[in-house]
């Protein structure tokens, strides 16, 4: 599916970046589903976004700066409120401003340390995280980049538990064991609820990781996708240690995606310090960073095309795509993909 070109897909939440980026006098640009938009803050510090061309002469509004609240264009001037409103034109004296000076604004929210925008109604609400509110846990930041894979491979990627003793054979999956755990699997309203017990290697780097000496350990794993590109893995660890992983996979465009990730522990700086998790979790990332840079980014819904093939383990996945199928069905749409992913795929099966 190519996600920039199913408008229904627009009509959800995506983390676009950490609200400390966003100062009070400098606006920032972003691409979300192939959109160029522009963040900005306004008097009162409340984050607002609209359509990154300004409607005179289209130049990005981003390449201005902020006045009063307002974004002002660095071409001519023109200065557009949170509305999208242009509120003034300076070589205006006496002449009204035409209704139709306008430019597209969105939706946005900030919550958790992160800006989240919605370039349409959104169907879904943003992700809630008891553990955010919780006073057991600490929230550390620790990835915000761009990668060159689809956001629903990534996504996908996160729920495919089959990988592990491949792709982190250096870190913690059990390469003489390639059978993977078979997980329970719930769908909901918004989502998927998978419960897991996974067996996992335990590195030296893992041990000073979650703090456990022996050389192997298990992992009881509550997963959680948030449609269309979130997710949160629960770990629970037999010491009673929580980390609870949020990534939030924001397509930028068919084939480039901004991941977004940030944890929760149940534990101090003290005791494991943010840095020791972070290059853990770094490794781990940049495994997968590695091999989904080299998958498709236009991954098939549709299942009965039979465009791949399947296994057990991948019944979340399967879970997932089914989901969006009726998503896409609920708003009268047709999965749209590449006519060479058709002819590629054909040819492979004939």
């Amino acid at each position: 599916m190519l996600i920039t070109r199913q408008p229904a897909l627009r009509k959800f939440w995506y983390a676009v970046m950490p609200a400390a980026m966003l100062a009070a006098d400098r606006p920032q640009p972003f691409t979300l589903l192939g959109e160029k938009i522009v963040l900005w803050r306004d008097a009162d510090g409340v984050p607002a976004v609209a359509q990154d061309r300004c409607c005179h002469r289209t130049a990005q509004l981003s390449k201005g700066w902020v006045e009063n609240g307002n974004i002002v264009c660095g071409y001519h001037g023109w200065q557009y409120d949170c509305s999208g409103a242009c509120v003034k034109i300076p070589q205006f004296t006496s002449e009204k401003i035409p209704p139709g000076a306008r430019v597209m604004a969105y939706r946005i929210a900030e919550r958790y340390g992160y800006l989240w925008v919605a370039l349409d109604e959104p169907l879904a609400p943003i992700p809630e995280l008891a553990e955010d509110s919780d006073p057991a846990y600490r929230r550390i930041d620790q990835f915000y980049e761009e990668w060159n894979c689809g956001a629903l491979r990534f996504i996908e990627n996160t729920f495919d538990f089959a990988h592990q003793a491949y792709v982190h054979r250096a870190m913690h999956g059990l390469n003489d064991k390639p059978q993977p755990p078979l997980g329970k699997v719930t769908r909901h309203e918004h989502g998927i609820v998978m419960h897991i017990t996974q067996p996992v290697r335990n590195p030296d780097a893992g041990k000073a990781h979650i703090g456990i000496a022996s050389d192997e350990t298990v992992r009881t794993v509550v997963m959680d996708w948030y449609m269309p590109c979130a997710r949160r893995m629960h770990i629970t660890y037999p010491t009673g240690l929580v980390q609870s992983i949020i990534s939030a996979a924001t397509p930028i465009d068919d084939t480039r995606t901004m991941v977004v990730q940030w944890s929760y522990r149940n534990d101090t700086e003290e005791q494991v310090p943010a840095a020791t998790i972070n290059a853990f979790d770094r490794k781990v990332l940049d495994e997968d960073k590695d091999i989904l840079a080299f998958v498709d980014d236009d991954l098939p819904l549709d299942t009965r095309m039979n465009l791949e093939q399947h296994m057990a383990s991948d019944q979340p996945g399967i879970f997932i795509r089914r989901a969006l199928m009726d998503v896409l069905a609920k708003h009268g749409e047709q999965e749209v993909m590449r006519e060479q992913t058709l002819k590629d795929a054909r040819r492979a099966a004939a």
